[in-house]
């Protein structure tokens, strides 16, 4: 890293603590409250010695004079300040109290928000590339440390700074010449706050993007747990997460020394300016008659001087750390968002789909699909078959517009899908993926989950269908069953059943299979074949599969090859051609 970049890393106001600083702008009403909170303490604190020094000078003077009356005249003057005393305390907790559970969670739950509205209209491309366990770190850990950012700037700098502001004005009001040394040493305080704070910054980023990775990998573990315990790969796990864990935990150590070095440094400081009052107050009531009032008032508030000061200290170390995450939230928040039309679909579909010169790749170097070609009727039960690395699971991210085309046109009834919004496109079509993702809920719930509106008696009548609906009924509670992708109560056979029959209760114009039979035995395949066959009335249906016995009564087989279409055809005509489909079929079947 060059120098002029060094310097911009570590300057506490850059780009990201400016915008930090817009970030907190619209709680500028609660802000201000604080504010006023904040001035309030500030004068009582001021108060304070003042009170103080006055009772002090009394006592000083009934050691000389003896006079009666003395606890008649310190009670007023002791009851006043036992009031600022009380005042201050409550001040202090409505202070906080505001700041941490009104503002702090008002700030971290809005920017919650924002991010699930972001994540909603990134391209899934975001997704396949990041690991969930790093989303789920930003949006959780990154910013709850970001509305912590509240409780910093408001109470720890905003308020140190109002209070020093305060007293330097009373110090020298009260006695210039013991004013001088304390103020005169502000600066220098400031200053190594500042840069000793900045120094923390680079250890705090790496601390939080290694924080990311950890959630990652023990997410990727547990997801997976059982092919782990399979592998016997538990010790090389404990291994990759030991080393993440130290590296993190060696991060987190210099930024938090680098930061909490700040506040003694600042205290050495301090304390040679409170020495130097001290001196220079008893030199002055020996040779310039100052009451000792006057001067026991000047060291308190010197002491309440080095109060804000290492404040400043602690909150300019605390707002690199809070930074580090901000960074990290604020890169997310920045991604740019896939374009979505507000296109609509008019009338009924048919379900004819025509894909005209399509060319995609994921890597702009290696191009995968060039120039394909299609027409699909309205009805067609057409399968896609090829090697793996061939684009049959791309052709499904194109339809659905997970991805879009790099040239080319896909038509719908005539119509270029690239003119619908997403939520209309995807919305033609109902989908069953290879693997099966269930959420934790009640086994209706989940076959609902396409078609929220949907009745009980459709649900029933969709997985009766899908041939689900006799294992559902033996569960312990039939369809009000709890289950989840990790329950047990189904199989991995039964789970893709239910997708099945989620599939069939949205009713939707076309149907994407993506190796939907791949987790099931023959028995079920047969199954499902049926419970398709009773769909496909009046729709167009897409099967992918590696399995070519489930496809073999498809009206049209496209086969792949290398991101273009090779050969297609019923299954009779391509064995007939013993082409590179009779090649597939062959070295499945051949024994």
């Amino acid at each position: 890293m060059s120098s002029p970049e060094k310097k911009q890393k570590t300057r506490l106001f850059d780009e990201t603590g400016k915008r930090l600083v817009r970030e907190i702008r619209p709680l500028r009403g609660w802000i201000a409250l604080c504010a006023l909170f904040c001035l309030l303490l500030i004068g009582c604190a001021v108060a304070e010695p003042e009170l103080l020094g006055r009772l002090i000078d009394r006592l000083y003077e009934w050691t000389l004079t003896r006079t009666p009356g003395l606890a008649r005249s310190l009670l007023p003057g002791l009851g006043v300040l036992l009031g600022v005393f009380a005042l201050r305390a409550a001040l202090t907790y409505g202070n906080s109290y505001l700041l941490h559970n009104v503002v702090s969670r008002f700030f971290c739950a809005g920017l919650r928000i924002r991010l699930s509205d972001k994540l909603r209209k990134l391209p899934v491309s975001y997704m396949d590339r990041t690991p969930a366990g790093d989303v789920i770190d930003r949006m959780m850990d990154d910013v709850s440390d970001m509305a912590d950012s509240v409780y910093g700037i408001v109470e720890i700098l905003l308020s140190g700074f109002l209070q020093m502001t305060v007293i330097a004005v009373i110090l020298f009001l009260t006695d210039w010449r013991m004013a001088i040394p304390v103020v005169l040493l502000a600066p220098l305080s400031i200053l190594l706050s500042a840069r000793m704070a900045g120094l923390g910054e680079k250890h705090w980023d790496s601390h939080f993007e290694l924080g990311g990775k950890l959630t990652s990998l023990a997410e990727e573990a547990y997801t997976n747990y059982p092919t782990t315990k399979a592998f016997n790969g538990e010790e090389a796990l404990r291994r990759k997460y030991d080393e993440l864990s130290l590296r993190h935990q060696r991060s987190g150590v210099f930024g938090r020394f680098l930061s909490s070095i700040v506040q003694p440094v600042i205290a050495f400081v301090d304390a040679l300016a409170y020495i130097a009052v001290a001196v220079l107050g008893g030199w002055l009531i020996l040779h310039r008659g100052v009451p000792i009032g006057s001067v026991v008032t000047m060291i308190l508030f010197a002491r309440e001087f080095s109060a804000p000061l290492e404040r400043i200290a602690f909150g300019l170390g605390y707002v690199q750390h809070v930074k580090a995450s901000a960074k990290r939230v604020f890169t997310l928040l920045d991604l740019p968002e896939e374009p979505d039309p507000a296109g609509t679909v008019e009338g009924e579909t048919r379900g004819r789909v025509e894909l005209k010169h399509v060319d995609f790749s994921y890597d702009p170097e290696k191009p995968l699909i060039r120039d394909l070609n299609m027409d699909i009727r309205p009805g067609q039960k057409v399968a896609i078959v090829g090697p793996t690395g061939a684009g049959k699971t791309t052709i499904v991210n194109l339809l659905m517009r997970f991805y879009d085309i790099s040239a080319g046109q896909i038509l719908i009834d005539g119509r270029d899908a690239a003119g619908l919004s997403r939520a209309e496109n995807r919305n033609l079509f109902a989908m069953v993926l290879q693997d099966t993702w269930l959420f934790k809920g009640t086994v209706a719930e989940n076959v609902a989950y396409g078609s929220p509106e949907a009745t009980r008696e459709e649900v029933e009548k969709a997985c009766d269908y899908a041939y689900c609906d006799h294992f559902i009924r033996r569960l312990p509670q039939g369809y009000d069953t709890v289950i989840s992708e990790d329950s047990t109560a189904v199989s991995a056979g039964q789970k893709q059943l239910l997708t099945i029959a989620r599939a069939l209760l949205a009713n939707r114009p076309l149907l994407i299979l993506d190796e939907a039979t791949s987790n099931v035995d023959t028995r079920t395949e047969l199954l499902i074949q049926k419970a398709m066959d009773r769909l496909m009335g009046g729709r167009t249906c897409f099967v992918i599969a590696h399995r070519l016995s489930t496809i073999v009564d498809a009206d049209l087989i496209l086969v792949l090859r290398d991101g273009q279409i090779a050969e297609q055809g019923t299954h009779k005509s391509l064995l007939a051609q013993k082409g590179f489909y009779y090649e597939l079929f062959r070295s499945q079947y051949a024994i």
